[in-house]
């Protein structure tokens, strides 16, 4: 896929029955028992909020899938979504616990837009149990259950597309072979950054558990625990027990661009992390302000979330929070999703999986743009939602595993890109900036990152006197065995003790 044109992309989607209408448009939308039932692939949601909804109207508006049951752990939220289905005039069977779901002879697939800390081992039940699956990203909580996703794919031969759509977008797969074909010639480094504000979750939360919603079957394989924080559904991201920060929420896409654009097929030999939770106190975990630095033995990738404005202007300013971050030369401003692959003659700019995909040369000057244009979608088209449910649903069908744009051994490498960067900063020591300097001194680039870090903090408000930013360590790492070679304490934070019964079976 990776020397795929858009036109080569859309050849081939065509020749294998994929539909290319646009979503929402006129199109054999199978909802339930609908036309085509009798051949469609029974495809399953598992997680119906949020990122849920997607893959609802996803799978109903992809040919050759049929919607025939969803799951969730909050039985209010399911009956309202299976209302909404029969509504449409389709019908489709609910479930609470996906463990029964995956005993029904009726679905063939998944999707899994559940929280987290449930991605592998659902996908790894699912693979046992004869299923296909779509999983959102990061594929995992940790590296090792990743690992565990990947071989039960392998071992009960199922299907598993995973859900870093700009792969299939046709535009991001011309600029990379535009790209591999030395117009820019060879790369240098890949910087890629998630300048997205996020707001204080609040102090010393204790929230309600909504009713109807099983905390126990919520919480699965993580420790149970009493509900800490204000709100139970999205700031889950910001702790360590479910998520995995803005690193692996938003910035898996972007770390997974940079990684497939700069070449590299293995998790990088060394890591390190510079970071913090800075600029509010809350009960939050993960950094909102963090350079992850990963070391190949070719182009180097740096990795930046921002969670805090531009300055101390927009945090005063409600208004202001979610426009302003600074956004570098090619970016169209305001929140800053994306990657820039900087090569010896120019730089490629890839922002927020491809709205906008541009290459400059050394002056900052455009030389050339990837417009989003389409003889089917027309113009506008980011992201790719629809086309990586079309793939996914032809090679269901073909079985050719190799089709498929985003497959789980792409999608468990730039996840465990995430993981290692965070198992970095949590064995890091509060430090001051002159420290840290000292430590990256011989590092260039990370040093001029790390000066555009601190000019950023500052204009927050962020005191850098005190010894706040989190300095991880160095950890060197062997891409064979998925181990850290330097650090025994890194390697414990690679796979954690699931509660029974959700525990994520040693598939090797």
């Amino acid at each position: 896929m990776s020397r795929l044109t858009r036109r080569g992309f859309l050849r081939s989607a065509m020749a294998t029955g994929v539909a290319l209408a646009a979503p929402g448009a006129s199109r054999n939308v199978a909802w339930g028992s609908e036309r085509g039932a009798n051949d469609a692939i029974g495809v399953a949601v598992v997680g119906v909020r949020g990122r849920g909804q997607s893959h609802i109207q996803s799978t109903a508006a992809t040919k050759g899938l049929r919607l025939v049951a969803l799951c969730d752990v909050d039985s209010t939220v399911l009956a309202e979504n299976v209302r909404k289905t029969e509504g449409r005039g389709g019908k489709v069977a609910g479930f609470a616990d996906v463990r029964k779901l995956l005993e029904c002879k009726d679905v063939d697939a998944i999707t899994i837009a559940t929280p987290n800390h449930w991605h592998s081992l659902i996908g790894i039940w699912a693979c046992q149990a004869g299923k296909d699956v779509y999983i959102e990203k990061p594929v995992s909580h940790h590296l090792w259950e990743g690992r565990m996703l990947v071989e039960a794919a392998r071992k009960h031969g199922r299907v598993v597309q995973v859900g870093t759509q700009a792969r299939a977008n046709p535009d991001v797969i011309e600029a990379l072979s535009w790209l591999r074909a030395g117009n820019l010639g060879a790369a240098r480094f890949a910087h890629g950054m998630c300048y997205k504000p996020r707001l204080s979750i609040g102090k010393f939360g204790l929230g309600e558990i909504p009713a109807g919603l099983d905390y126990d079957l919520w919480t699965g394989p993580a420790p149970l625990k009493p509900l800490a924080r204000k709100n139970l559904h999205y700031d889950w991201h910001w702790l360590h027990d479910y998520g995995n920060g803005d690193l692996g929420n938003q910035g898996i896409h972007e770390m997974d661009l940079a990684r497939w654009f700069l070449g590299h097929t293995t998790l990088s030999p060394r890591v390190m992390s510079i970071g913090g939770r800075l600029g509010y106190d809350d009960d939050g975990e993960t950094p909102n302000t963090q350079l992850v630095l990963h070391a190949y033995a070719g182009p180097p990738l740096l990795f930046e979330v921002r969670g805090l404005p531009k300055d101390r202007q927009c945090q005063a300013d409600a208004a202001l929070w979610n426009k302003s971050m600074d956004a570098p030369v090619g970016f169209s401003g305001g929140r800053t999703i994306g990657v820039i692959v900087a090569c010896e003659g120019g730089k490629l700019i890839i922002e927020d999986g491809g709205k906008t995909l541009l290459a400059m040369d050394p002056q900052d000057k455009i030389i050339k743009r990837f417009e989003k244009k389409d003889p089917q979608r027309g113009i506008g088209w980011t992201k790719g939602d629809a086309f990586i449910f079309e793939n996914w649903a032809a090679v269901m069908r073909s079985r050719k595993t190799a089709d498929l744009v985003a497959p789980i051994l792409e999608g468990h490498l730039s996840s465990g890109l995430c993981h290692t960067g965070m198992v970095s900063h949590r064995l890091g020591c509060a430090s001051r900036p002159a420290e840290i300097v000292e430590r990256i001194r011989a590092d260039r680039l990370a040093l001029e990152h790390f000066e555009s870090m601190k000019e950023h903090l500052e204009r927050n408000g962020v005191d850098l006197a005190k010894p706040s930013l989190v300095l991880g360590p160095s950890l060197a790492f062997d891409p064979a065995s998925e181990r850290f070679t330097n650090n025994d304490a890194a390697n414990k934070l690679l796979r954690r003790a699931d509660r029974k019964p959700f525990v994520v079976p040693d598939v090797l």
